[in-house]
């Protein structure tokens, strides 16, 4: 099997406490601080990009918008996010993560506050779009910012705990949707939704003043003689590890859109739910999805990333089918809410220590950006054909469909590549 670092021996740190808090147990303060503010920079992003997915019925209706459209700009976002992630990477690598990260959420945070004031569809999918750049670009910096702050046999831990703040991010996104919506009109509330995603813009003070570059970047960037080359991931025997890497990305991805971009609208729509009245479902949803990633987190030191990834990835396949596929009474589909939003998001929190793990550090930023917001852009168009597909089948169908499609890429293509648990990471140059 190929791996990045041919010509280096692959040093890896034995795990003996297994527990999930050991990691934080062990930080001192700078560490404590990357964690956090990774932590939040994640949440808020999670919480803007949900924001949409549960505002697209009164943009719907507002606009007379069709499904396919309204999945155009969920599409239309994650696509310039792939964009974007690329890009951020390989800014953090040429002039730093923390750098990086405070510019891309500021970023993403203008774009947010601009979607609350549009006055027609053609502009909200303008300011989606650009938002996006932001988007990825926050989580490629984020992600190698944790990965290289933490040490090799805390890492799958701490990085997917950063991950569970997506869950925690797309709660407060349903918590305002629920209060705004009560309070408001739904035409002047969804506007009020897009301005609350403007508050990441806050963390950046935070950024500022209390995290500092990882060592390990900071040497390996005093050594370089020469930035890298933004081609450089697609030469030599690095080639083979990002296209694996990016099939893994799209599957892992594709599927995770094609399931929490509709199943806000499945509950409205086919199951005839409420907006507010399908807030109880999207919780035990949400609260699957956090203990998910808790528990991937844990798995990811404990037995490995690729086998986190070969379980959940069926588990996901075999919860969507059952929660889309079958004639379910309202309290059956709650309950499993909980396992769709477990194994639909847990095996995230094994990606990006998995893609840190990967790449040699002046090539990291680049590397993990790429793949993972490669697999980002193309699993954006699975929103766009889930809607798309729901035009001649039930909803239900159109997510099951896509759904499982991805995640038996994402099954292979993770099954193709090496095992990195506990790899010790060195600056380069």
């Amino acid at each position: 099997m190929t791996t990045a670092e041919p010509s280096r021996t692959i040093e890896t740190a034995t795990i003996e406490d297994t527990s999930l808090l050991a990691f934080y147990r062990e930080m001192d303060a700078p560490e404590r601080r990357t964690f956090w503010s990774c932590f939040g920079g994640w949440t808020l992003d999670g919480m803007d990009f949900m924001i949409y997915t549960l505002i697209i019925g009164s943009i719907t209706a507002l606009w007379k918008v069709d499904a396919a459209s309204a999945g155009l700009a969920g599409t239309a976002t994650l696509l310039s996010s792939a964009i974007g992630g690329w890009l951020g990477g390989y800014l953090s690598d040429r002039v730093g993560r923390v750098r990086t990260l405070q510019f891309t959420i500021l970023w993403f945070s203008f774009f947010s506050l601009l979607s609350a004031v549009v006055q027609n569809f053609d502009q909200l999918l303008i300011a989606r779009t650009l938002l996006g750049l932001g988007f990825g670009g926050e989580w490629a910096a984020g992600a190698v910012l944790m990965g290289e702050a933490i040490r090799p046999q805390f890492r799958g831990r701490a990085v997917g705990s950063v991950q569970s703040g997506w869950a925690v991010g797309w709660g407060i996104a349903v918590i305002a949707q629920a209060i705004l919506f009560s309070l408001m009109p739904a035409e002047i509330a969804w506007r009020w939704m897009f301005a609350i995603g403007a508050l990441p813009a806050l963390l950046v003070f935070y950024l500022r003043r209390y995290v500092t570059e990882p060592e390990i970047a900071a040497a390996t960037q005093s050594r370089l003689t020469r930035p890298p080359a933004m081609w450089e991931i697609f030469s030599g025997p690095i080639l083979n590890t990002t296209i694996l890497a990016s099939v893994m990305a799209t599957g892992c991805q594709g599927g995770y859109y094609a399931i929490t971009f509709w199943v806000p609208q499945f509950l409205t729509k086919e199951r005839h739910l409420s907006t507010v009245g399908s807030t109880g479902y999207l919780a035990t949803l949400i609260i699957g999805s956090f203990i998910g990633y808790l528990v991937g987190a844990w798995l990811a030191d404990r037995i490995g990333r690729r086998n986190l990834f070969l379980i959940f990835s069926l588990g996901a396949i075999a919860v969507v089918l059952l929660y889309t596929q079958l004639p379910l009474t309202d309290e059956i589909l709650w309950v499993l809410g909980f396992p769709l939003g477990f194994f639909a998001s847990g095996y995230f929190s094994g990606v990006g220590a998995f893609l840190t793990e990967l790449y040699p550090t002046r090539l990291r930023g680049s590397g993990q950006g790429f793949c993972y917001n490669f697999g980002r852009g193309i699993g954006a168009l699975f929103p766009f054909l889930v809607g798309w597909l729901s035009i001649t089948t039930s909803l239900g169908n159109a997510i099951a469909i896509f759904a499982v499609a991805a995640y038996a890429v994402f099954f292979l293509a993770a099954f193709a590549l090496p095992e990195t648990r506990g790899r010790v990471l060195h600056a380069d140059g």
